[in-house]
């Protein structure tokens, strides 16, 4: 018998979080006054509700407000192509750039990763088929290239506070 992944407790869906980066995360989230956005893979094995209360008890003091869609919703012809790449650093900046172009109340904000979606990352990898100036990537983007380090690596709470202040 296999289980979905609701069935699963939230503590045996996810890794804890390292408690250096939580208390990082904190920081930046107490001075900015920012809200967090999930567009990490997190939000197809849990409820917003539910990563908020795995947020809550990993010690982080702001639970989610919202996750990004998917490229398959938001862009069914471009998914058509995507889906048969490798193209995952596209693919969640395009998510992201969807999610911002659809509050323009958000005036600051920061994608943090450890996927390169970078402007200059993607650009390089992808361009505009059409013709258009249209570059793909994020430009309010802090790439965390040490995936085992993250949010922790020297200098990168002040390049995202540089993003939100």
């Amino acid at each position: 018998m296999s289980m979905r992944g609701s069935d699963i407790p939230l503590e045996y869906r996810f890794d804890n979080f390292d408690k250096k980066a939580i208390e990082i995360l904190n920081q930046i989230l107490t001075e900015s006054g920012a809200e967090i956005v999930v567009s990490s893979d997190w939000r197809f094995h849990a409820t917003l509700e539910e990563l908020g209360d795995y947020y809550e008890s990993q010690g982080i003091c702001k639970r989610p407000i919202s996750t990004t869609g998917t490229v398959k919703d938001l862009f069914p012809k471009e998914w058509s192509v995507l889906r048969f790449r490798a193209d995952l650093e596209l693919e969640r900046s395009m998510e992201i750039q969807h999610w911002i172009d659809e509050h323009p109340e958000i005036t600051h904000w920061v994608a943090i990763d450890d996927l390169n979606m970078s402007v200059d990352f993607l650009e390089e990898h992808f361009s505009a088929k059409d013709g258009s100036d249209d570059k793909p990537g994020l430009t309010n983007f802090v790439w965390t290239p040490r995936s085992y380090e993250g949010i922790k690596q020297l200098g990168l709470r002040e390049k995202v506070l540089q993003f939100l202040t």
